[in-house]
């Protein structure tokens, strides 16, 4: 299996931010560490100013998001997987689940439902690439799912699936999708994510979204199980309504606050929610364009209308690359991803470690549309340099 193609042309262009990956991701443009000299440090995050910030996210980020006005919005610890385990934890139980799995945070959801909260459930799945048949959902049950597969580059492309009589909570992982995609928040009864994604905040802090009812299940419902102090939402019967106007569980960093606050200043001066969809569609737009003239990549998302703009995963399909076995896939996936890195045009390019063999690059809205078009020829660039190697070279040397 020789690959006797001459060495290819090195792309000229260049991005101008290198910075690709999917979490944390690229900061705003222009953004620099000036933007934190306002940030409280050494002060109480209880004390009257950090607290006044910490509320300013919340109003703030529901305002962008146009969340209604009657949801709650709260900051909690441990990013978005604290958000949606929080969630789980304090809801599940009354009802069977059905949990929507098709890459490997929703995977991680279900095996919370299955092996830990042991309730009854069905996790509906499907491979990498596609989603599962979600006219099979059962909405007499609590239904967890990922709006979009940070993964698996694969998005839910509607609420049309939502039954609007639901008699169980539409619990969704957005994180990936928040600030990027239009949410149906009247098919939705809660929405969870992190700083560290289309805003391109800091990590560690989650957010946590409750509609009014899934507030009357935290008060109704008492959880079969023990619930850590970060996981509780309820004392005495009575909702904690502090967490929901800046009285944080535990300690956050208010170097973070700063920053997401930074964030979301920027994201209303660009134009707020439409601007920032319309970013990362355009991001997503120039990958469709040059995937159907590449023969080296094709898009890991089958169906056009799943496909993510967030995080834009992409397969090898070149014949020499398609002629490899499994292993040296991996280790040519791996290599591509490096030479990437180590030429400096995107950095944290690989895909997800439990995804087929691939790349995946972001196209949330910090990430400019330019640099999107400038890293594509490299991407060719390194699959045709690779293919030196990995194509006339036998495993193990």
């Amino acid at each position: 299996m020789a690959h006797t193609a001459s060495p290819p042309a090195r792309p000229t262009a260049r991005p101008n931010n290198p910075r690709f990956s999917s979490g944390p991701t690229a900061k705003r443009p222009g953004w620099s560490l000036a933007a934190l000299e306002g940030a409280l440090l050494g002060r109480s995050h209880r004390a009257k100013e950090p607290k006044a910030r910490l509320a300013e996210v919340i109003t703030r980020s529901k305002r962008l998001l146009g969340l209604p006005e009657d949801w709650r919005l709260g900051i909690v610890p441990a990013s978005d997987t604290g958000a949606i385990e929080m969630a789980m934890w304090t809801l599940l139980g009354p009802r069977p689940v059905d949990v929507i799995a098709f890459e490997s945070f929703g995977e991680a959801w279900a095996t919370d439902v299955a092996k830990q909260l042991k309730v009854e459930h069905r996790i509906l799945s499907a491979p990498y690439g596609r989603l599962p048949d979600l006219t099979a959902v059962d909405w007499s049950h609590d239904v967890v799912f990922c709006w979009n597969g940070t993964t698996s580059g694969v998005r839910i492309p509607d609420g049309a699936w939502i039954a609007p009589d639901r008699v169980g909570l539409a619990i969704c992982d957005a994180t990936s999708a928040v600030f990027a995609m239009d949410l149906p928040y009247d098919r939705l009864d809660v929405v969870t994510w992190s700083w560290q994604k289309v805003l391109g905040g800091e990590a560690a802090h989650g957010m946590l979204a409750l509609s009014p009812r899934a507030v009357e299940r935290l008060l109704t419902h008492k959880p079969a199980w023990p619930l850590p102090k970060i996981f509780r939402l309820v004392s005495g019967g009575k909702l904690i309504e502090g967490i929901f106007k800046g009285e944080t569980i535990n300690t956050p960093s208010m170097l973070c606050v700063e920053d997401a606050l930074d964030g979301l200043a920027w994201a209303e001066s660009i134009g707020g929610l439409p601007e920032l969809i319309r970013r990362s569609e355009a991001n997503l737009a120039a990958v469709a364009r040059w995937v159907e003239k590449t023969p080296n990549y094709a898009f890991l998302a089958e169906d056009p209308r799943t496909r993510s703009s967030t995080s834009i995963c992409l397969s090898i399909v070149a014949p020499w690359f398609t002629a490899l076995s499994a292993e040296r896939q991996a280790e040519a996936a791996k290599a591509i991803a490096a030479l990437l890195e180590a030429e400096g045009v995107a950095l944290d390019a690989g895909g997800y470690r439990d995804a087929p063999p691939g790349l995946r690059l972001w196209g949330g809205a910090t990430v400019e549309t330019a640099d999107i078009e400038a890293v594509l020829p490299w991407l060719d660039w390194a699959a045709e340099t690779v293919a030196q190697r990995f194509a006339t070279v036998p495993a193990g040397e």
